[in-house]
């Protein structure tokens, strides 16, 4: 009786994405569909090798090519969707990266290939500050950390089945796997197409939101002024670049502890960490949402933090299995803390008027610290070796955690200085409702 009253109640957390706007479940049964049909990146190193008879070097040329393709993209995206519209420009975007895999297919081992997976990272670029400004513009404050939280885990349950199907395709029918995934992304953006209506704010609500005090007032500059005058959001994405370093090292540096314990046994050990990361997510997502949820964001990032100190500094002193699947527990609930938090945060600090393009520059800074943190971390290894690295991954854990806790605490003060309490969700005034409350309600 006892677990079956656990299990209700785990069930009853999912409670919280009832009264969402219904454009929030269409993006989550979107974000579901594309999920699933991810099937061609995370195959893309073996497809360059063993299909295209490219060198290693060769492969690693063209997945940096296509990974540096992204950067222009968001940028680019990120203004134009704050000039034309949400739902405009993920129409033509997206709809140009599903089609560039159609000519995969039949292409075969053709050496165009490689480069027009390339043309898709930058499509995929430009779509994805639309994708975010669309999601923001759909919420409020009050209700911004559930629908993240349900948008999550749709990506996660995709995910989970989508490179399933891709190893299968793979194996036995490589041009499917394009073809596939160029299904997937146009039946996602079908049903954003058909059921979510174009979410910018109007010029009135622009008008309106400069003449209030919320976190996400609009502003009347440029990209630059705006950035200048988000102070606390700015050292908010410089401290969780540092989370992003320390998270990169469950690819690099957590297989390599493992090889070394374990020897052969480490690659299926490493599989069986990985497994349970992505059932954890999907499983305890809703549960810590629920009971987070009473805590502002930026308090809950930083507990993410502490998790990550935990989970991964642990790391340092295991010699056991079974204690490895503890460790991917404990830095698993520090992702889910802090992928359901931070980006309300961003959202909640956000000049209204600029969503675009701050969602298109601030997830770089992010991007920037999970990039060098391999090469950083590998000379670490090679100088001092693996056990120290992992300490000092756990202490850049803390020092971000740390500095996440004084700037809550400075971003409270100068509320306080102010008598606005803007920046606070939990204390949110009714001016930040009114943008996402039309856009609600407009389906």
């Amino acid at each position: 009786m006892r677990y079956f009253g656990m299990l209700r109640s785990a069930f009853r957390s999912f409670s919280i994405y009832r009264g969402l706007p219904s454009s929030i479940y269409t993006l989550f049964l979107a974000t579901v569909v594309n999920g699933v049909g991810i099937f061609v990146f995370p195959f893309m190193t073996l497809f360059l090798t063993e299909k295209l008879g490219l060198s290693g070097k060769a492969a690693g040329d063209f997945l940096f090519l296509a990974a540096f393709a992204y950067i222009p993209g968001i940028l680019l995206g990120g203004k134009l969707a704050d000039r034309f519209g949400r739902k405009r420009v993920m129409i033509v975007s997206q709809a140009l990266s599903g089609l560039v895999f159609i000519p995969c297919g039949f292409l075969g081992s053709h050496p165009l290939v490689p480069w027009l997976l390339v043309l898709y990272q930058f499509f995929d670029g430009v779509t994805d500050p639309a994708r975010t400004a669309m999601s923001t513009d759909l919420t409020v404050p009050e209700n911004r950390q559930a629908a993240f939280s349900l948008i999550y885990l749709g990506h996660n349950l995709g995910f989970a089945f989508g490179p399933l199907i891709a190893g299968f395709l793979f194996e036995r029918a490589t041009r499917w796997m394009f073809w596939g995934n160029a299904a997937a992304i146009l039946a996602s953006l079908a049903l954003v197409t058909a059921f979510i209506p174009e979410t910018k704010p109007t010029e009135l609500e622009v008008a309106e939101s400069l003449a209030g005090d919320a976190s996400d007032r609009a502003h009347e500059g440029g990209l630059l002024s705006a950035l200048r005058s988000r102070t606390f959001l700015l050292v908010f994405t410089g401290l969780t670049a540092l989370y992003g370093f320390v998270y990169a090292q469950h690819r690099f540096a957590l297989p390599l502890q493992l090889r070394e314990l374990f020897g052969d046994g480490g690659a299926p050990l490493y599989g069986t960490l990985m497994t349970l990361n992505a059932v954890l997510v999907i499983v305890f997502n809703a549960p810590i949402v629920a009971a987070l949820r009473r805590f502002r964001p930026v308090v809950n990032v930083a507990f993410a933090g502490f998790l990550y100190l935990v989970g991964f500094g642990m790391i340092a002193f295991l010699r056991s299995p079974a204690l490895f699947l503890v460790s991917t527990a404990i830095w698993t609930f520090g992702e889910i803390v802090n992928a359901t938090n931070e980006q309300v945060y961003v959202a909640n600090h956000t000049p209204l008027s600029h969503r675009g393009r701050f969602n298109s520059i601030l997830p770089l800074v992010g991007v920037a610290g999970f990039a060098v943190s391999s090469p950083v971390t590998g000379r670490v290894i090679d100088r001092v070796g693996l056990r120290p690295a992992w300490l000092a991954l756990g202490a850049v854990a803390l020092v971000a955690a740390c500095g996440l806790l004084a700037l809550d605490r400075a971003e409270r003060l100068s509320s306080a200085r102010s008598g606005a309490g803007a920046g606070m969700p939990d204390e949110a005034p009714e001016s930040l409702g009114k943008p996402g409350e039309r856009t609600a309600g407009a389906e």
